[in-house]
């Protein structure tokens, strides 16, 4: 999870606008620096229609929503969807194919037998927690005609993209920004975060990314960004005490159970919140050795946090390489 800080204005002619509400389960943020006459009304107005839009297309806790109708619809029944959702499963499934699975949307099933999918049950049988299609690459079941505005699936199965629509909601708050004109702003879904712009003063964007500790929220190191995305995959915010053990949300695709291979945190940054989020999921599935490979294979930032015994240790790739302690601040641009 990662925080803000911000810091007020002094003498300039610029005003700091801020907006917030409640979308997909959680809030978004928004703030930016415009004229004190901007239209701040009709911009907040838009910011909210975006992240309601995106919910109406990918929850999959609205029976209404594009994402729930292709779930309940037939295998190889073509659906109907929106251009969003078009983009966000095609994304979904290139990431799939280059992180060999680490990334797949097709979890829905998984996640709802460990009880944390919509109309879950609070306790998990272990006799049920066995699925299929989940644990094959998702391209192998999901076909998605983007000029169509319509997909289908193969076999049965759920889809679940909580690993990267966040991602994509929060891209959509900074187009937003940009049709309005604004030149500095910084937005945010549930933590997922995009910068642009220089504030006031001439600085950068902080940004706080969170201890990952279910017990207390505190900042673990700070990062000074701007033009660039940022978002953190974690075990410690949404997670099950089960036979006195703590059950992450996150799954593996590759064997159909919750994540357990030691990594607590992993923040990606990248051009794109969308490609973020989902870089950082598939990370913590890929674990240490493999996930910090591929970071560096594509140049990735990258920054692992990996739990051992009471303490927690960790290691960057790119601009979060060498030492990475407590307070530790980074700048980072993407031009």
């Amino acid at each position: 999870m990662l925080k803000t800080f911000t810091d007020s204005l002094s003498a300039c002619d610029l005003k700091r606008y801020l907006f917030s509400g409640a979308t997909m389960g959680t809030r978004y943020s928004a703030q930016c620096y415009a004229q004190a006459d901007f239209d701040h009304l009709s911009l907040g107005a838009e910011l909210d229609l975006v992240v309601r839009r995106v919910d109406e297309e990918m929850s999959n806790w609205k029976d209404s929503s594009d994402l729930t109708r292709l779930n309940h619809a037939d295998p190889d029944v073509w659906v109907s969807i929106s251009g969003n959702l078009a983009q966000v499963l095609t994304r979904a499934i290139e990431i799939g194919r280059e992180t060999g699975n680490a990334f797949n949307i097709g979890v829905g099933d998984v996640v709802g037998k460990w009880g944390f999918g919509p109309g879950s049950p609070g306790l998990v049988d272990h006799s049920k927690t066995t699925v299929g299609s989940a644990l094959h690459p998702v391209d192998e079941w999901l076909e998605v005609d983007v000029n169509g505005g319509r997909a289908r699936k193969r076999a049965s199965m759920t889809l679940d993209l909580c690993g990267i629509a966040k991602g994509f909601g929060t891209d959509e708050l900074g187009r937003v920004m940009d049709r309005h004109g604004i030149r500095s702003w910084l937005v945010g879904l549930d933590g997922e975060m995009r910068a642009k712009g220089m504030k006031p003063l001439n600085s950068l964007w902080a940004i706080a990314i969170e201890r990952p500790d279910h017990t207390c929220r505190e900042a673990m190191a700070v990062i000074e960004l701007t033009d660039v995305a940022i978002a953190t995959s974690g075990d410690y915010r949404h997670w099950k005490n089960h036979e006195g053990k703590r059950v992450c949300h996150t799954m593996d695709p590759r064997t159909g159970t919750p994540l357990n291979n030691g990594i607590a945190s992993v923040t990606v940054l990248s051009r794109t919140c969308m490609d973020a989020d989902a870089y950082a999921t598939a990370l913590m599935v890929l674990g240490e050795q493999r996930g910090v490979a591929f970071a560096r294979d594509r140049q990735l930032d990258a920054l692992f946090v990996m739990r051992e015994g009471e303490g927690l240790r960790k290691m960057g790739t790119g601009c979060f390489g060498g030492d990475v302690g407590q307070g530790l601040a980074w700048k980072r641009t993407l031009r």
